[in-house]
């Protein structure tokens, strides 16, 4: 059988009241939830006079929303998993926990987080579980939403586990395209048991004095793979393709479109000094 658990069941599924259990007697399991998020919220470069407002993207059986909580963070969570949030619940965490799928979109209201942790989560959108059910566009949902629901200059530390290199590019390529800047942190890439990838996202343009955080590693600096936003920017006066944008009715635009018709093999009026012209009225 599959070790990873997303070849196994729907994450609604597999984390069933056995699993949800495990996750409150497994030493080792907490001790590695604790790691990570602490490490993602480092990763946030939150200010250190404030008490910020932090989303728990997956956030499970509450050992994350714990860390949050314990740093000083007011903290919401929201995961798939009914049973996962049971548990959550007996942790009695301050913050508010919500049963959602991320890869409908998140329901939070524009700028609402200074910043968003999320553990060993989003690689499961990569998954098809259902026929209506598409990787890419659950992604999208989830990207596009996630980023309005930050507050501008914001940060998201997303820890990860990619089941190859396609899939992180698939995760990362379509983050971009919501808008974000930021990039991969890969912590120890060089160790088999300790490498950690974490997408360090930015909602809008990064501060000019911020930098991309520095990655762990076995001399102190692993991989920080940055990457610029994938919106396409339009120059003024042209299309993307870099063609000049023609006035819309002008006589360009309206031989221009007689010429495509013709090649199309339609009948068009032949063209005359008249072809363009502006009628008395604006016709």
């Amino acid at each position: 059988m599959s070790k990873r658990p997303e070849h196994e069941a729907p994450p609604e599924l597999f984390y069933n009241a056995k699993e949800a259990r495990k996750y409150n007697k497994s030493s080792r399991m907490i001790n590695i939830q604790h790691e990570l998020t602490e490490r993602a919220i480092e990763l946030l470069l939150l200010p250190a006079d404030k008490k910020c407002c932090i989303l728990d993207v997956g956030c499970g059986s509450g050992i994350s929303g714990e860390v949050v909580e314990e740093a000083g963070h007011f903290m919401v969570g929201v995961d798939i998993s009914a049973d996962m949030l049971d548990v959550a619940a007996e942790r009695e965490l301050e913050g508010d926990l919500l049963l959602h799928d991320m890869g409908q979109g998140l329901p939070f209201r524009v700028g609402t987080f200074d910043g968003i942790v999320s553990i060993s989560a989003v690689q499961w959108l990569c998954y098809s579980n259902k026929a209506h059910e598409i990787p890419r566009r659950r992604l999208t949902a989830f990207f596009r939403t996630l980023y309005f629901c930050l507050k501008r200059g914001a940060r998201a530390a997303i820890q990860l586990y990619p089941e190859s290199a396609e899939q992180l590019e698939l995760i990362t390529a379509t983050a971009m395209k919501c808008g974000f800047t930021g990039g991969v942190v890969v912590d120890y890439p060089n160790s088999k048991k300790a490498r950690k990838i974490y997408l360090c996202l930015i909602a809008g343009e990064p501060d000019e004095a911020a930098e991309m955080p520095k990655a762990k590693g076995e001399e102190g600096v692993g991989n920080t793979i940055g990457y610029e936003a994938h919106r396409q920017k339009r120059k003024k006066g042209k299309f993307k393709h870099g063609k000049e944008r023609i006035p819309v009715k002008s006589r360009d635009w309206v031989l221009r479109k007689k010429e495509r018709q013709r090649k199309q093999g339609r009948q068009v009026k032949r063209d005359s000094k008249f072809t363009g012209r502006r009628r008395p009225g604006g016709f």
